[in-house]
């Protein structure tokens, strides 16, 4: 069901205290909807929110714990059932809702490492192919449902995660705020993928016709496959030493 405006609708962004997250949060509240966000950095978050707007709200969320997944929904829910929000945790907690309801959306941030390889990343590319696959599978588990189901696949975009990298060629990187008005797009025209830059869509879609070999000599030549495995380690202190804490 594709939607002219975003009044009314509430909206729970898990990682929003920044990056992709905080932009999409002001995205959406600009837009009209009554937005919540959660992070493991809970007074980040609820800078955060505050910086937006005092009726957007920041809570602690720790994304990999079920309690703290659970206890987070019940504070957005307060005030009212959620329409849109991922991931696994998410989806396990409020898709049964949707689901008795026959409406709502799921949509879920992976990334472009989730449809073709980053060298110096197995585990990112892992997950991200995971939410990739686990959204895909429950849109056609729940077709004719009433909720729909998108995944988000950015390129390369100029958060912390790429500190110390070296951009590809032919593809810039990205800024939060183009994720966020793709995201924000989505919930509008409610899209089955999303890719952004759309180009980036164009050329994983046409990859396998071309086979690996060849797949694999266009990256190397455009610097895709050397992005993490040559970057400059201090530049990527600062990130590095915050996942640590955590």
């Amino acid at each position: 069901m594709r939607r002219s405006t975003l009044n009314g609708l509430r909206i729970a962004i898990t990682g929003g205290a920044r990056g992709i997250g905080l932009a999409t949060a002001k995205e959406l509240h600009a837009r009209g909807a009554t937005v919540v966000i959660g992070d493991l950095d809970v007074e980040l978050a609820t800078q955060a929110a505050s910086g937006i707007s005092a009726k957007v709200r920041g809570l602690t969320l720790d994304v990999s714990d079920h309690a703290s997944y659970a206890a987070f929904v019940r504070a957005a829910t307060a005030d009212g059932p959620l329409d849109v929000l991922g991931c696994l945790h998410g989806m396990s907690l409020t898709l049964p809702a949707m689901l008795d309801r026959g409406s709502g959306h799921i949509i879920n941030v992976a990334s472009t490492a989730g449809k073709t390889p980053v060298p110096g990343g197995v585990a990112y590319c892992a997950t991200k192919s995971a939410v990739v696959a686990l959204t895909e599978t429950a849109r056609v588990e729940h077709s004719g449902s009433g909720v729909a189901f998108t995944c988000v696949m950015p390129h390369f975009t100029n958060t912390e995660l790429i500190a110390g990298t070296r951009p590809t060629r032919l593809i810039p990187v990205i800024e939060p705020e183009d994720v966020a008005k793709a995201i924000a797009d989505a919930v509008a025209t409610q899209p089955k993928d999303v890719f952004v830059p759309k180009l980036v869509g164009t050329i994983l879609r046409t990859q396998p016709l071309f086979g690996r070999r060849l797949r694999d000599s266009v990256s190397s030549r455009l610097g895709a496959y050397d992005t993490f495995l040559t970057f400059d380690r201090d530049e990527r202190a600062a990130y590095d030493d915050r996942l640590k804490r955590y």
